[in-house]
């Protein structure tokens, strides 16, 4: 069975410059940038405020509070010691005293040594794009860029899959300046916040793919149309099934008819990746097995409600389930409804 939480597996030359006995060991800019770049597994933690994450982070770091009175649980919660941890927060200081916390809770802890400050002011880059990562059966890391809404980034070994790439929808996004030519271009469906030829245009190069339902390719006259039950071959030896979604609520059947769009599960080295696009609650859902991560939309009254996407879950059994497209949905109260479920509840609006 696949980990879902990343590990490290690698040592570093430069452990012989700490003292073993050393409960949190500081890094330098230079140091951490380079466990960064070269060992694509490893484990990177923001441990300042959501506020502060959102504003701009080390691309690949997920965040966990230090605030928070439940830290040292969840972080235990979320990661196995079998690996180090590698931690920042705003100048160095929160990031020691929660690399102390975490080293007495037995992790192995690097700390970037004066911070985010520190880091921003040598040059290197950051994002304000949340990033989950996952590791394929192989151990590969498959980055998953949260843009906004219903669009996403995904990417593994180099090649850049997006799906639904929208400029504007409640976040700006200059798909030309912020992300590579796109390998595949992936559209669920026609609607404006999920089609935009602008976006598509900026994400093309030379190569690029772009797959999308029937009614898409009619609207913006090129792409390849798929339709449900058929699957693609794509780059990276990745398999993609198209999967119906539709409305079956009384009344909501002319905002998603069925057979019209798209979900994609896509298949990379053993980890599957489920994309509802605009769904309900419908039956085929059952059929799906062995689904890592599940994109799930919770925009009532055009996708599902709260206890619909719950209804879902418990269809798909994914082993991460990440809420999208859910507007003013109140999705709070879906880990509590999900107690087997990893829910993580991301700035997806």
């Amino acid at each position: 069975m696949k980990k879902i939480i990343p590990i490290t597996l690698m040592s570093f030359s430069f452990f012989g410059l700490f003292s073993c006995g050393a409960k949190v060991r500081d890094l330098g800019v230079e140091d951490f940038a380079k466990s960064v770049e070269d060992f694509p597994n490893v484990r990177l933690v923001d441990v300042r405020t959501a506020d502060e994450y959102s504003q701009g982070h080390l691309r690949g770091a997920v965040n966990f509070d230090w605030y928070d009175s439940l830290f040292v649980d969840n972080m235990s919660a979320a990661f196995d010691k079998s690996a180090p941890l590698y931690i920042y927060c705003r100048s160095g200081k929160r990031a020691t005293s929660a690399g102390e916390a975490l080293s007495k809770a037995g992790f192995e802890v690097y700390n970037l040594a004066g911070g985010y400050l520190a880091w921003t002011e040598a040059g290197e880059p950051v994002t304000k794009y949340e990033v989950e990562r996952f590791l394929t059966d192989g151990g590969e890391p498959v980055d998953i860029t949260l843009i906004k809404h219903g669009s996403l980034e995904i990417r593994y070994k180099g090649l850049s899959i997006q799906v639904d790439p929208v400029s504007e929808h409640g976040k700006s996004t200059d798909y030309a300046a912020e992300f590579p030519k796109a390998d595949v271009i992936l559209v669920t469906h026609e609607h404006g916040d999920h089609l935009e030829e602008a976006a598509i245009a900026a994400l093309t190069g030379d190569g690029t793919r772009l797959i999308m339902n029937a009614a898409s390719r009619d609207k913006i006259g090129k792409g390849e149309a798929i339709a449900n039950g058929e699957s693609v071959a794509l780059p990276g030896n990745i398999t993609m099934d198209a999967v119906p979604a539709y409305n079956i609520t009384e009344g909501r059947e002319r905002f998603h008819p069925k057979g019209n769009g798209n979900g994609y599960v896509l298949t990379i080295d053993g980890l599957r990746i489920y994309v509802a696009g605009d769904t309900e609650d419908i039956p085929e859902m059952a059929e799906l097995k062995d689904i890592d991560v599940a994109f799930l939309p919770v925009n009532q009254p055009y996708t599902m409600t709260v206890e619909q996407c719950v209804a879902a879950a418990g269809m798909i059994k994914p082993k991460v389930l990440i809420p999208y497209h859910f507007s003013q949905t109140n999705i709070d109260p879906l880990p509590k409804l999900l107690p087997g479920v990893d829910v993580r509840l991301r700035q997806m609006r």
